[in-house]
Protein backbone atom coordinates (compact mmCIF):
# COMPACT_ATOMS: atom_id res chain seq x y z
CA UNK A 1 0.00 0.00 0.00
CA UNK A 2 1.63 3.57 -1.46
CA UNK A 3 0.66 5.25 2.50
CA UNK A 4 3.16 2.78 3.67
CA UNK A 5 5.76 4.99 1.79
CA UNK A 6 4.55 8.70 2.05
CA UNK A 7 6.40 10.58 4.60
CA UNK A 8 5.27 10.31 8.42
CA UNK A 9 4.74 13.88 8.80
CA UNK A 10 2.79 14.09 5.54
CA UNK A 11 0.48 11.52 6.35
CA UNK A 12 0.46 13.43 10.11
CA UNK A 13 -0.87 16.80 8.06
CA UNK A 14 -3.35 14.79 6.00
CA UNK A 15 -4.45 13.10 8.92
CA UNK A 16 -5.07 16.59 11.05
CA UNK A 17 -6.71 17.71 8.01
CA UNK A 18 -9.57 14.75 8.12
CA UNK A 19 -10.25 15.03 11.87
CA UNK A 20 -11.11 18.54 11.16
CA UNK A 21 -13.31 17.02 8.59
CA UNK A 22 -11.75 18.09 5.38
CA UNK A 23 -10.75 16.48 2.48
CA UNK A 24 -6.79 15.50 2.01
CA UNK A 25 -4.29 14.34 -0.30
CA UNK A 26 -0.70 13.98 -1.11
CA UNK A 27 -0.53 15.24 -4.61
CA UNK A 28 1.96 15.83 -8.01
CA UNK A 29 5.58 14.59 -7.94
CA UNK A 30 5.30 12.96 -4.77
CA UNK A 31 2.41 10.50 -6.06
CA UNK A 32 4.54 10.01 -9.69
CA UNK A 33 7.87 9.46 -7.47
CA UNK A 34 5.74 6.83 -5.23
CA UNK A 35 4.59 4.61 -8.50
CA UNK A 36 7.86 4.91 -10.07
CA UNK A 37 9.75 3.65 -6.42
CA UNK A 38 11.25 6.59 -6.41
CA UNK A 39 11.82 8.52 -2.80
CA UNK A 40 10.12 11.87 -3.34
CA UNK A 41 12.35 15.14 -2.83
CA UNK A 42 9.19 16.88 -0.97
CA UNK A 43 5.86 16.52 -0.11
CA UNK A 44 2.64 18.80 -1.33
CA UNK A 45 -0.67 18.18 -0.08
CA UNK A 46 -3.92 19.68 -1.73
CA UNK A 47 -7.44 20.12 0.57
CA UNK A 48 -10.44 21.94 0.56
CA UNK A 49 -9.69 23.17 3.50
CA UNK A 50 -9.01 27.44 3.09
CA UNK A 51 -4.78 28.60 3.81
CA UNK A 52 -6.87 30.31 7.10
CA UNK A 53 -8.47 27.17 8.25
CA UNK A 54 -5.13 25.56 7.29
CA UNK A 55 -3.74 27.48 9.77
CA UNK A 56 -5.46 27.43 12.51
CA UNK A 57 -4.81 23.51 12.82
CA UNK A 58 -0.90 23.70 12.82
CA UNK A 59 1.31 25.38 15.26
CA UNK A 60 3.73 26.49 12.30
CA UNK A 61 2.63 27.81 9.26
CA UNK A 62 3.78 29.98 7.03
CA UNK A 63 1.95 32.25 4.43
CA UNK A 64 4.21 31.61 1.03
CA UNK A 65 1.49 31.92 -1.09
CA UNK A 66 -1.75 32.30 0.64
CA UNK A 67 -3.06 34.53 -2.15
CA UNK A 68 -2.79 31.32 -4.65
CA UNK A 69 -3.89 29.27 -1.84
CA UNK A 70 -0.97 27.44 -0.37
CA UNK A 71 0.62 28.00 2.65
CA UNK A 72 3.69 25.85 4.07
CA UNK A 73 2.89 23.62 6.92
CA UNK A 74 6.25 23.02 9.24
CA UNK A 75 6.49 19.45 11.13
CA UNK A 76 9.53 18.80 12.70
CA UNK A 77 11.80 19.74 9.94
CA UNK A 78 9.94 18.92 7.10
CA UNK A 79 8.21 21.61 5.56
CA UNK A 80 4.57 20.44 3.71
CA UNK A 81 3.01 22.74 1.17
CA UNK A 82 -0.62 22.83 1.34
CA UNK A 83 -2.76 24.04 -1.24
CA UNK A 84 -6.74 24.60 -0.85
CA UNK A 85 -8.24 22.72 -4.41
CA UNK A 86 -8.54 25.52 -6.94
CA UNK A 87 -10.08 26.47 -10.64
CA UNK A 88 -7.99 28.95 -12.43
CA UNK A 89 -8.61 31.50 -15.37
CA UNK A 90 -7.22 33.80 -17.70
CA UNK A 91 -3.62 34.29 -18.14
CA UNK A 92 -2.26 37.28 -19.32
CA UNK A 93 1.26 37.40 -17.85
CA UNK A 94 1.99 34.06 -19.63
CA UNK A 95 2.76 32.29 -15.99
CA UNK A 96 -0.21 33.24 -13.24
CA UNK A 97 -3.71 32.81 -13.29
CA UNK A 98 -5.60 36.41 -13.89
CA UNK A 99 -7.83 34.77 -10.99
CA UNK A 100 -8.14 31.85 -8.76
CA UNK A 101 -11.27 30.17 -7.26
CA UNK A 102 -11.15 28.30 -4.10
CA UNK A 103 -14.72 26.36 -4.49
CA UNK A 104 -13.07 23.25 -7.05
CA UNK A 105 -13.24 19.70 -6.73
CA UNK A 106 -10.07 17.53 -6.48
CA UNK A 107 -10.97 16.69 -10.28
CA UNK A 108 -10.68 20.16 -11.36
CA UNK A 109 -7.64 20.97 -9.05
CA UNK A 110 -5.88 18.30 -11.11
CA UNK A 111 -7.17 19.48 -14.63
CA UNK A 112 -5.02 22.41 -13.86
CA UNK A 113 -2.01 20.56 -13.75
CA UNK A 114 0.77 20.54 -16.32
CA UNK A 115 1.78 16.92 -16.96
CA UNK A 116 -0.43 13.57 -16.80
CA UNK A 117 2.30 12.17 -14.41
CA UNK A 118 1.68 14.89 -12.03
CA UNK A 119 -1.90 15.10 -11.95
CA UNK A 120 -2.57 12.49 -9.45
CA UNK A 121 -3.47 12.29 -5.94
CA UNK A 122 -3.29 9.25 -3.41
CA UNK A 123 -7.27 8.53 -2.25
CA UNK A 124 -7.26 8.30 1.97
CA UNK A 125 -8.44 4.39 1.15
CA UNK A 126 -4.44 4.14 -0.78
CA UNK A 127 -6.39 4.30 -4.15
CA UNK A 128 -4.29 6.73 -6.45
CA UNK A 129 -7.05 9.49 -8.20
CA UNK A 130 -6.06 9.12 -11.77
CA UNK A 131 -8.83 11.06 -14.02
CA UNK A 132 -6.12 11.70 -16.87
CA UNK A 133 -4.32 8.70 -17.34
CA UNK A 134 -0.83 9.22 -15.60
CA UNK A 135 -0.26 5.60 -14.43
CA UNK A 136 -0.26 4.66 -17.58
CA UNK A 137 1.56 7.36 -18.67
CA UNK A 138 4.33 6.46 -16.36
CA UNK A 139 4.28 3.32 -18.07
CA UNK A 140 4.98 4.19 -21.39
CA UNK A 141 7.36 6.65 -20.22
CA UNK A 142 6.18 9.74 -21.76
CA UNK A 143 5.41 12.95 -21.54
CA UNK A 144 1.96 14.00 -21.96
CA UNK A 145 0.14 17.54 -21.11
CA UNK A 146 -3.79 17.45 -19.19
CA UNK A 147 -5.71 18.56 -21.90
CA UNK A 148 -4.79 20.62 -24.98
CA UNK A 149 -1.31 20.67 -24.53
CA UNK A 150 -1.36 23.93 -26.44
CA UNK A 151 -3.76 25.83 -23.53
CA UNK A 152 -1.47 24.41 -21.02
CA UNK A 153 1.54 26.22 -22.59
CA UNK A 154 -0.34 29.12 -22.87
CA UNK A 155 -1.00 29.37 -19.34
CA UNK A 156 2.68 29.18 -18.38
CA UNK A 157 5.71 28.70 -20.65
CA UNK A 158 7.68 27.70 -18.07
CA UNK A 159 6.28 24.47 -18.80
CA UNK A 160 7.83 23.83 -22.00
CA UNK A 161 11.33 24.10 -20.19
CA UNK A 162 9.53 21.35 -17.28
CA UNK A 163 8.68 19.41 -20.28
CA UNK A 164 11.81 18.83 -21.41
CA UNK A 165 13.40 18.56 -18.11
CA UNK A 166 11.05 15.99 -16.59
CA UNK A 167 11.36 14.03 -19.74
CA UNK A 168 15.65 13.87 -18.71
CA UNK A 169 15.30 13.20 -15.21
CA UNK A 170 12.76 10.15 -15.28
CA UNK A 171 14.32 9.23 -19.28
CA UNK A 172 11.10 9.68 -20.83
CA UNK A 173 9.87 10.99 -24.13
CA UNK A 174 7.67 14.09 -25.33
CA UNK A 175 4.75 12.84 -26.74
CA UNK A 176 4.32 13.78 -30.82
CA UNK A 177 1.61 16.22 -30.01
CA UNK A 178 3.61 17.49 -26.95
CA UNK A 179 6.84 18.43 -29.31
CA UNK A 180 4.85 19.85 -31.82
CA UNK A 181 2.94 22.52 -29.05
CA UNK A 182 5.93 23.49 -27.75
CA UNK A 183 7.66 24.33 -31.16
CA UNK A 184 3.92 26.12 -31.44
CA UNK A 185 4.18 27.99 -28.79
CA UNK A 186 7.79 28.81 -28.11
CA UNK A 187 7.83 32.15 -28.68
CA UNK A 188 6.22 32.17 -25.55
CA UNK A 189 9.76 31.63 -23.62
CA UNK A 190 10.23 35.25 -24.62
CA UNK A 191 8.53 36.74 -21.38
CA UNK A 192 9.74 33.90 -19.41
CA UNK A 193 12.14 35.50 -16.37
CA UNK A 194 15.93 34.15 -17.56
CA UNK A 195 16.34 32.75 -13.93
CA UNK A 196 13.56 30.76 -14.36
CA UNK A 197 14.88 29.35 -17.58
CA UNK A 198 18.28 28.78 -16.44
CA UNK A 199 16.79 27.15 -13.26
CA UNK A 200 14.86 23.99 -15.43
CA UNK A 201 18.08 23.93 -17.95
CA UNK A 202 21.11 23.32 -15.21
CA UNK A 203 18.78 20.47 -13.39
CA UNK A 204 18.61 19.31 -17.14
CA UNK A 205 22.21 19.26 -17.60
CA UNK A 206 22.84 18.33 -14.27
CA UNK A 207 20.11 14.98 -14.50
CA UNK A 208 21.96 11.74 -15.70
CA UNK A 209 20.77 12.37 -19.19
CA UNK A 210 21.84 15.96 -19.85
CA UNK A 211 21.69 15.39 -23.58
CA UNK A 212 17.99 16.32 -23.70
CA UNK A 213 19.09 19.92 -22.99
CA UNK A 214 19.40 20.08 -26.75
CA UNK A 215 15.77 19.71 -26.78
CA UNK A 216 15.97 23.49 -25.52
CA UNK A 217 16.97 25.07 -28.70
CA UNK A 218 15.92 21.92 -31.19
CA UNK A 219 12.02 23.37 -30.23
CA UNK A 220 12.97 27.09 -30.51
CA UNK A 221 13.14 27.39 -26.56
CA UNK A 222 16.33 29.03 -26.92
CA UNK A 223 16.29 31.55 -29.19
CA UNK A 224 16.56 34.87 -27.30
CA UNK A 225 19.93 33.48 -25.62
CA UNK A 226 21.39 31.30 -28.73
CA UNK A 227 21.11 30.60 -32.48
CA UNK A 228 20.96 27.28 -33.52
CA UNK A 229 21.68 23.73 -31.76
CA UNK A 230 24.32 22.59 -30.66
CA UNK A 231 25.90 19.22 -31.69
CA UNK A 232 27.63 16.74 -29.21
CA UNK A 233 25.55 16.90 -26.14
CA UNK A 234 25.88 13.48 -25.53
CA UNK A 235 29.49 14.24 -24.04
CA UNK A 236 27.86 16.00 -21.15
CA UNK A 237 26.85 12.67 -19.22
CA UNK A 238 30.69 11.69 -19.47
CA UNK A 239 31.97 14.31 -16.65
CA UNK A 240 30.88 15.11 -13.64
CA UNK A 241 27.21 16.21 -12.59
CA UNK A 242 28.69 19.70 -11.14
CA UNK A 243 26.52 22.81 -12.70
CA UNK A 244 30.00 24.14 -13.67
CA UNK A 245 31.48 21.87 -15.71
CA UNK A 246 28.44 20.74 -17.78
CA UNK A 247 27.75 24.62 -18.21
CA UNK A 248 31.28 25.05 -19.08
CA UNK A 249 30.99 21.90 -22.08
CA UNK A 250 27.72 23.37 -22.77
CA UNK A 251 29.12 26.67 -23.52
CA UNK A 252 32.00 24.95 -25.64
CA UNK A 253 29.47 23.35 -28.13
CA UNK A 254 27.66 26.60 -28.32
CA UNK A 255 30.96 28.19 -29.34
CA UNK A 256 32.19 25.25 -31.31
CA UNK A 257 28.73 25.22 -33.49
CA UNK A 258 28.20 29.49 -33.89
CA UNK A 259 25.47 29.41 -31.58
CA UNK A 260 26.12 32.37 -29.52
CA UNK A 261 29.38 34.60 -29.81
CA UNK A 262 30.48 34.86 -26.12
CA UNK A 263 30.83 32.39 -23.46
CA UNK A 264 30.10 35.56 -20.73
CA UNK A 265 27.83 37.18 -22.57
CA UNK A 266 25.42 33.79 -23.09
CA UNK A 267 25.92 33.28 -19.13
CA UNK A 268 24.93 36.24 -17.82
CA UNK A 269 21.83 36.99 -19.87
CA UNK A 270 20.71 33.67 -18.01
CA UNK A 271 21.59 34.99 -14.83
CA UNK A 272 24.57 32.64 -14.22
CA UNK A 273 26.03 33.22 -10.44
CA UNK A 274 29.69 35.06 -11.01
CA UNK A 275 31.61 32.39 -10.41
CA UNK A 276 30.48 29.84 -12.80
CA UNK A 277 30.72 33.06 -15.32
CA UNK A 278 34.41 33.34 -14.56
CA UNK A 279 35.02 29.68 -14.73
CA UNK A 280 33.52 28.99 -18.21
CA UNK A 281 34.56 32.85 -19.56
CA UNK A 282 38.46 31.81 -18.73
CA UNK A 283 37.71 27.69 -19.77
CA UNK A 284 37.17 29.14 -23.30
CA UNK A 285 40.16 31.17 -23.17
CA UNK A 286 42.46 28.23 -22.09
CA UNK A 287 41.05 25.84 -24.29
CA UNK A 288 41.70 28.87 -27.61
CA UNK A 289 45.32 28.99 -25.93
CA UNK A 290 46.08 25.14 -26.20
CA UNK A 291 45.09 22.36 -23.72
CA UNK A 292 48.58 21.55 -21.17
CA UNK A 293 49.65 18.38 -22.86
CA UNK A 294 51.53 17.43 -18.93
CA UNK A 295 51.37 18.12 -15.74
CA UNK A 296 54.10 20.89 -15.56
CA UNK A 297 51.93 22.47 -17.80
CA UNK A 298 49.21 22.13 -15.97
CA UNK A 299 50.58 24.02 -12.77
CA UNK A 300 51.07 26.93 -15.27
CA UNK A 301 47.84 27.12 -16.43
CA UNK A 302 46.31 27.27 -12.82
CA UNK A 303 49.26 29.72 -11.70
CA UNK A 304 47.20 31.73 -14.26
CA UNK A 305 43.42 30.50 -14.88
CA UNK A 306 42.94 28.96 -11.34
CA UNK A 307 41.40 25.65 -10.29
CA UNK A 308 38.09 26.79 -11.78
CA UNK A 309 39.13 27.66 -14.45
CA UNK A 310 41.38 24.74 -15.73
CA UNK A 311 38.53 22.46 -14.74
CA UNK A 312 36.03 24.26 -17.00
CA UNK A 313 38.95 23.71 -19.82
CA UNK A 314 39.33 20.69 -18.93
CA UNK A 315 35.79 19.86 -19.48
CA UNK A 316 35.48 21.84 -22.44
CA UNK A 317 38.08 19.52 -23.49
CA UNK A 318 36.41 15.90 -22.63
CA UNK A 319 36.28 14.14 -19.35
CA UNK A 320 39.62 12.25 -20.17
CA UNK A 321 41.70 15.48 -19.89
CA UNK A 322 39.21 16.73 -17.02
CA UNK A 323 40.84 12.90 -15.61
CA UNK A 324 44.17 13.90 -16.19
CA UNK A 325 43.87 17.25 -14.38
CA UNK A 326 42.58 15.95 -11.52
CA UNK A 327 45.46 14.06 -11.32
CA UNK A 328 47.28 17.11 -11.27
CA UNK A 329 45.22 18.59 -8.37
CA UNK A 330 45.01 15.70 -6.29
CA UNK A 331 48.57 16.10 -5.69
CA UNK A 332 48.11 19.60 -4.37
CA UNK A 333 50.52 21.78 -6.58
CA UNK A 334 52.44 24.91 -5.30
CA UNK A 335 51.03 27.24 -8.26
CA UNK A 336 51.28 30.86 -6.10
CA UNK A 337 54.12 31.78 -4.30
CA UNK A 338 52.36 31.85 -0.72
CA UNK A 339 52.22 27.98 -1.35
CA UNK A 340 56.36 28.38 -1.22
CA UNK A 341 57.56 26.12 1.64
CA UNK A 342 59.90 28.99 1.72
CA UNK A 343 58.26 31.95 3.29
CA UNK A 344 58.51 35.71 2.93
CA UNK A 345 59.74 35.89 6.44
CA UNK A 346 62.04 33.59 5.87
CA UNK A 347 63.63 35.00 2.87
CA UNK A 348 63.71 37.91 4.84
CA UNK A 349 66.17 36.20 7.45
CA UNK A 350 68.43 35.15 4.71
CA UNK A 351 68.77 39.27 4.37
CA UNK A 352 66.69 40.18 1.42
CA UNK A 353 64.67 42.85 1.43
CA UNK A 354 62.03 44.30 -0.88
CA UNK A 355 61.89 43.55 -4.28
CA UNK A 356 64.68 40.92 -3.72
CA UNK A 357 61.88 39.19 -1.78
CA UNK A 358 59.16 39.39 -4.73
CA UNK A 359 62.49 38.54 -7.45
CA UNK A 360 63.24 35.68 -5.07
CA UNK A 361 59.50 34.13 -4.66
CA UNK A 362 59.06 34.20 -8.16
CA UNK A 363 62.08 32.41 -9.49
CA UNK A 364 61.41 29.60 -6.94
CA UNK A 365 57.45 29.72 -8.23
CA UNK A 366 58.78 29.02 -11.62
CA UNK A 367 61.27 26.39 -10.18
CA UNK A 368 58.79 24.08 -8.65
CA UNK A 369 56.16 24.50 -11.30
CA UNK A 370 58.74 22.61 -13.24
CA UNK A 371 60.28 20.47 -10.17
CA UNK A 372 57.35 20.14 -7.65
CA UNK A 373 59.05 17.84 -5.15
CA UNK A 374 61.76 20.74 -4.34
CA UNK A 375 59.14 22.36 -2.13
CA UNK A 376 60.63 21.73 0.72
CA UNK A 377 62.00 24.90 2.87
CA UNK A 378 65.76 23.50 2.89
CA UNK A 379 65.95 22.31 -1.13
CA UNK A 380 64.38 25.80 -2.00
CA UNK A 381 66.81 28.05 0.37
CA UNK A 382 70.17 26.03 -0.98
CA UNK A 383 68.38 26.59 -4.65
CA UNK A 384 68.19 30.24 -4.06
CA UNK A 385 71.67 30.39 -2.76
CA UNK A 386 73.19 28.83 -5.77
CA UNK A 387 71.11 31.36 -7.69
CA UNK A 388 72.41 34.56 -5.36
CA UNK A 389 75.91 33.07 -5.79
CA UNK A 390 75.48 33.10 -9.40
CA UNK A 391 74.66 36.79 -9.78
Amino acid sequence: MLWKQVSPRAARCCAVLWQAGFEAYPVGGCVRDLLLGRVPGDWDVTTNALPEQVSVLFEHVIATGVKHGTVTVILEDEHLEVTTFRAETGYSDGRHPDKVRFDATLKEDLSRRDFTINAMALGRDGVVIDPFGGQEDLKRGIIRCVGEPVCRFAEDGLRMFRAVRFGAQLGFELTQETAAAICSCAGGAEHIAAERVRVEVEKTLCSDRPAYAEQFFALGLMVRWADGCPANLCHLSKLPAEPQLRWAELCARLMAGACVDRVGTFLRALKLDGATIRACESGWELLQQGIPVDAAGWRRALAVYGTAGCRAAAAMAGAEVLLRLEGVLDKEPCVRVEQLALTGGALARMGLQGVQIGAAQRYLLEHVMEHPEDNRAERLAAILEEFLSRL
